[in-house]
């Protein structure tokens, strides 16, 4: 391994940065900061914008990084192009929570205002996903607006160390518009870590690995504070933060430095717990995660049952999310539960948790475990004594759970008088403004189920009702659009797409859909947009690619269609319709060998089908005519 000092590197386009992405493997500390903040002096005078930044988990969170980029481009973007800050006002309080200070959050829907205690849905992982794709479409929009010619140079510190939100930010931007908008990225690693980061971008993102061999020095890392001083510091914080949940939010990571320097784990306990929920609130499961490293000890080794069964729920949430039903199992044994006879509202809440973890996360499903542990909680609730009407909110979200069994195990009526039920009794017994979000939770789950049975009408009367309780909920406009679309009513399928649109960050599930859509209305340069919008999301997603291949081929743009099916036979091997229609393509180009491959290859998947065998006749039979007339010339 190399030598490198600090020295100017020169001979090179722009201060010695051949790829749009340089992974720096080098111990951490000043030398490495000095080596990186050298680097962008360089690109600085070559013409470069540039941007220091650390995304080391301990001092930053989850958003390391990518929060103390947007810091220092708000003001420009909100000076030069505020309508951008009004669309992206959701994903940019997200990366900077005192921002919600000043700004409306448009759209907010029943998921992210119900109370605490009336939580009852968690946001899937793709729903942060969305919240990374928005910030670089931001940041695409304006910069191209502003300085789409100036080069940027972004050095990230501690790039190994990043949280999973602020890791993906840096590796989808580079993927997406690393190279529309001229960034190059340095990703600064330790040693042994290079190879590792530089594998976690897109193969398409150019890159190189440069080892660095740097004279010892301190860490560039905060040195831990003596004990006394930390305290001090982190009391005095707290006092300014008082009841400002988002100055909470945005000075989680450095109180639980503080508290950690301070040694004093009651506090340490209480603020990392507080960092693990607020993640799960948004979506950000491997963050959450990680947040939880050591909290159960903590709350065994602080007495604090009650925050410890907190923090069993949590976990056990974190783990099911990622299918690792093993681990979730091991949480519930190793903590000690289930609990005492005694304690049925905790008892009831544990139960149907571990019912779901049989019926819905086990593979394969253990539904007769699951009923058992749904009676056992209902069991446990007669006992609990909560007030009433908390007493029937949990008997419905109890029944809710056998709902998704009886739909699971194809018994859909009685899935549906379950839904019907739980909504009367919260209607009759619960004042009207209470679990609103379960209430609507119940309707979707109605819709559902009928449109899976093919009662198309009631499945829409209930997603129009869902959707007039909880307007601002993306999905239910997309799953609606797609009832439409399946009703041949295009027209409305597509206002529901494009509404669903409005509402979220990009998703790939709904651009796909609307390109389904465009393609059944025959607007084909529509449809290749959205279906390329949705690819640009996602790449390798074999509907979105085998969609926009037949809208080039109805668009009679066929060698990009027949590159489409291609690159979904790359994919998947067993599409035997792909390859028909490539073969047909292949053919109108008089590529009769490549034709006559992929008809071969078709009906090998699919003997059955008769117009594969008329189309490889059709092939045969001017193959042996062309080399007649060959023959003949001869």
């Amino acid at each position: 391994m190399a030598t490198v000092t600090l020295t100017k590197i020169r001979n090179s386009s722009l201060a010695g940065l051949t790829t749009p992405l340089l992974v720096v493997e080098a111990a951490e500390g000043t030398a490495r900061s000095a080596w990186l903040t050298e680097r962008l002096q360089e690109c600085a005078i070559a013409g470069a914008r540039t941007f220091n930044l650390s995304a080391e988990f301990a001092s930053g969170g989850a958003w390391g990084g990518a929060d103390r980029l947007f810091s220092e481009l708000f003001e420009e973007i909100e000076y030069t192009r505020p309508d951008l800050i009004d669309a992206h006002g959701f994903e940019l309080v997200r990366v900077l929570p005192l921002l919600g200070r000043s700004m409306n959050i448009r759209g907010l829907c029943l998921t992210d205002i119900a109370p605490d205690g009336e939580r009852t849905r968690n946001y899937a992982i793709d729903r942060a996903v969305r919240n990374v794709h928005g910030l670089i479409d931001l940041l695409d929009e304006w910069k191209s607006y502003s300085c789409p010619e100036t080069p940027w140079v972004i050095a990230c510190d501690f790039f190994d160390d990043a949280g999973a939100m602020s890791s993906l930010f840096f590796r989808e931007l580079m993927r997406r518009r690393g190279l529309r908008l001229n960034i190059r990225l340095i990703a600064a690693a330790a040693p042994g870590n290079g190879d590792s980061a530089r594998a976690s971008f897109h193969a398409a993102v150019q890159s190189e690995l440069l080892k660095l061999q740097l004279e010892p020095s301190s860490a560039s890392s905060p040195a831990l504070m003596d004990s006394e001083t930390a305290a001090r510091t982190a009391t005095e914080l707290e006092e300014h933060i008082g009841d400002d949940i988002l100055a909470l939010r945005a000075n989680l990571p450095r109180l639980i430095y503080l508290w950690k320097c301070a040694c004093r784990p009651e506090k340490l306990l209480y603020r990392q717990w507080q960092a693990l929920r607020t993640q799960l609130e948004a979506g950000q499961y491997a963050d959450a995660y990680r947040y939880s490293h050591g909290l159960l000890d903590l709350a065994t080794e602080q007495r604090h049952e009650q925050l410890k069964f907190i923090i069993v729920e949590e976990l056990l949430v974190c783990h099911l999310t990622f299918g690792d039903v093993d681990s979730a199992f091991r949480v519930v044994e190793e903590a000690g539960l289930p609990l005492a006879e005694g304690d049925g509202d905790r008892q009831e809440r544990l139960f149907y948790q571990i019912a779901m973890m049989y019926a819905r996360f086990k593979k394969p499903r253990d539904f007769a475990k699951g009923e058992e542990y749904l009676d056992r909680g209902l069991a446990a609730l007669a006992k609990s004594g909560l007030p009433d009407s908390e007493r029937r909110f949990r008997y419905v979200f109890n029944r809710n759970g056998l709902a998704m069994i009886r739909n699971f195990q194809r018994r859909p009526q009685e899935a549906i008088e379950l839904c019907r039920k739980g909504w009367e009794e919260l209607q009759e017994h619960l004042p009207p403004e209470t679990h609103r979000l379960h209430r609507s939770i119940l309707l979707f789950n109605l819709a559902q189920v009928y449109a899976a049975t093919g009662a198309n009408d009631q499945a829409l009367e209930y997603y129009s009702a869902v959707i007039a309780m909880d307007p601002n909920y993306s999905e239910y406009y997309n799953d609606r659009g797609s009832l439409l679309l399946k009703m041949d009513r295009p027209e409305e399928a597509e206002a529901d797409y494009l509404r669903a649109i409005e509402l979220s960050p990009p998703y790939l599930e709904v651009f796909t859909n609307l390109g389904q859509c465009y393609r059944r209305m025959g607007k084909w340069q529509a449809a290749i947009r959205c279906y390329s919008r949705a690819l640009d999301l996602e790449p390798g997603q074999v509907l979105a690619l085998l969609g926009r291949a037949k809208a080039y081929e109805e668009a009679g743009e066929r060698e990009a269609a027949v590159e489409d099916y291609s690159a979904a036979l790359t994919l998947d091997l067993t599409l035997w319709d792909a390859l028909g229609s490539r073969g047909v393509l292949h053919y109108e180009a008089g590529r009769l060998k490549d034709s006559l491959a992929d008809f071969d290859a078709a009906i090998a998947l699919k003997p059955d089908q008769a117009e594969l065998h008329e189309n490889r006749g059709v092939v045969l039979a001017d193959m042996d005519a062309l080399q007649t007339e060959l023959t003949a010339v001869s």
